[in-house]
């Protein structure tokens, strides 16, 4: 009763597998590079394009600043007179007043605006920049994450089909007499166990490529399948060149600068608020002045008795000293990016060498031939299960230790803000 349970289940496992298999196989594929990944993220990603009108609104806004004040018109007639008639201007009758006026923005106001509307477009720039760089590590790391996974899932296929075949063999010499049925329940629970991580493997592949096709903006129906070419050579970096690199392209740090210039151009504008504008125009009065046909020069502005705009010159001074602290944090914290990305890169280099590779394509070797020694039983079943553990966790840390080293590139590039190492 135990076997026949237990042969159903291994059953329905390998048809569920089997399943999962043809559907990757019947997808219609999408075979890219990283470099083909980024360019077609880059022309079609929604999040990019409306980050991107957010700076084309702060360049008009620039244009706005650069604008004049219109002028003012106003005027004043008589609607009825005595004779109860309406807009009566005949004769030389009625009353007009006109008055034109256009105010002069003085200490160079006009030019304040401009400048801190243009340091709000570098803000937006730069935030774009950063969105950018963000949402390309997350494509990089996905792809690398893919590529690794599709990796692990042939590892786990190739020790499926082994313990597959194992199972069958002794499953016959079971029923022959010629095994017990402790190892057959041992190598069927094997069996079970590595079933159960490829569907948790073909698990995280779906969530990954559900990241990679919004940020990619490609048909769902597409499986992407990244085209990695691992090479593990050897780069020499200076993280104190790189350090000033940062500086150059990274958005956020550029962003915090940025705005911290347009807080000291806020607060050189607000002191220059403070300074009145001067109002100048001409009126024309027909019969209320003095003389008839009235034409008179006027000039204004507000006496800064009570107002002199104290509290937002020290709400901007005060928004300038906090920001100058953020522009510090930032530095620190950059500097500490990228000597952190430097060096991990560094050891993710050191644990990947040529004496390595060899290792690993022996061990392949060793591999099949263990699974031939325990058919011949040349050796027993627990020497084949430990071996057969050993393997597959020798070549899951080959593959981790290939995605760290990827991964290490992607967080050199997002530390220092381009590209300093091409991905793999």
């Amino acid at each position: 009763m135990l076997l026949r349970e237990c042969k159903l289940l291994a059953i329905s496992f390998l048809l569920l597998v089997f399943a999962g298999s043809r559907a990757l196989a019947q997808t219609d594929t999408l075979r890219i590079t990283s470099k083909e990944a980024e360019k077609l993220f880059i022309n079609n990603n929604l999040e990019l394009l409306a980050q991107k009108y957010n700076v084309d609104a702060s360049q008009a806004l620039v244009k706005q600043a650069k604008l004049w004040d219109n002028p003012t018109l106003s005027t004043d007639q008589n609607i009825t007179d005595a004779g109860k008639k309406f807009f009566d201007h005949s004769n030389g009758g009625g009353q007009i007043l006109v008055q034109l006026s256009q105010v002069f923005k003085t200490a160079g106001k006009r030019g304040k605006q401009v400048q801190v509307a243009q340091d709000g477009v570098q803000i937006q720039q730069a935030q774009f920049n950063d969105l950018m760089r963000n949402l390309r590590y997350n494509l990089l790391l996905d792809l690398s994450q893919v590529a690794n996974l599709v990796d692990q899932r042939k590892v786990y296929q190739t020790e499926i089909t082994s313990a597959a075949n194992m199972v069958n063999a002794i499953d016959k010499s079971y029923q022959s007499g010629n095994n017990s049925l402790k190892d057959l329940i041992r190598l069927k629970a094997l069996l079970f166990g590595l079933q159960n991580d490829l569907v948790e493997i073909d698990r995280q592949i779906n969530d990954l490529q559900s990241e990679l096709k919004t940020l990619l903006v490609v048909d769902p129906s597409k499986f992407i399948a990244p085209q990695i070419t691992f090479n593990n050579t050897d780069t020499v970096l200076n993280a104190a060149a790189l350090v000033e690199q940062a500086k150059a392209n990274r958005g956020d740090y550029l962003a915090n600068q940025y705005l911290l210039n347009q807080n000291n151009h806020n607060l050189a504008l607000q002191k220059a608020m403070a300074v009145p504008d001067v109002t100048i125009g001409s009126t024309y009065d027909q019969h209320s002045s003095y003389a008839n046909n009235y034409v008179g020069l006027e000039i204004s502005l507000p006496l800064p008795l009570f107002n002199r705009n104290q509290g937002n010159i020290k709400n901007a001074k005060l928004a300038a000293q906090s920001q100058e602290y953020i522009v510090k944090n930032s530095e620190l914290q950059l500097n500490n990016d990228v000597y952190s990305a430097v060096q991990q890169f560094k050891l993710s280099q050191q644990l990947l060498t040529k004496q390595e590779d060899d290792f690993y394509n022996k061990y392949d070797q060793l591999y099949r031939g263990m699974a031939k020694a325990f058919q011949l039983k040349q050796i027993n079943l627990q020497e084949f299960v430990d071996f057969f553990d050993s393997y597959r966790e020798t070549k899951l840390k080959i593959l981790q230790q290939q995605l760290n080293l990827q991964k290490a590139i992607a967080d050199l590039n997002l530390a220092v803000g381009t590209t300093v190492v091409d991905p793999l």
